[in-house]
């Protein structure tokens, strides 16, 4: 169960980000989190480890299962489920930068 690292063409980041509006957040921090799943879905980790599609619509059922947040707060409470069951997610958490 390797990493395939190929560039999921059919992953769209737009409608993913219009998928969390369901979660409330910024638009700024919608993208940032379309953009870390976009990597994701680039890297092939997820559907290599998983045996799942990843689709923007997979990415919200999942956030849906989180406790409560908003985007990045359900983003990174999935890709800590991950880390802890596959481990090498940690590089997919959204993080704030700090000036």
């Amino acid at each position: 169960m390797g990493c395939v690292n190929k560039v999921n063409e059919h992953f769209d980041a737009e409608a993913l980000a219009a998928g969390l509006e369901t979660f409330g957040g910024t638009e700024d921090e919608r993208r940032a989190v379309a953009r870390h799943a976009r990597d994701l879905a680039d890297s092939g980790r997820y559907e290599a480890d998983a045996d799942v599609e990843f689709t923007p619509e997979h990415v919200v059922v999942q956030l849906a299962d989180a406790p409560e947040g908003d985007p990045a707060e359900r983003w990174n409470w999935w890709v800590g489920a991950l880390e802890f069951a596959y481990g090498g997610y940690a590089e997919f958490q959204v993080r704030q930068l700090r000036e």
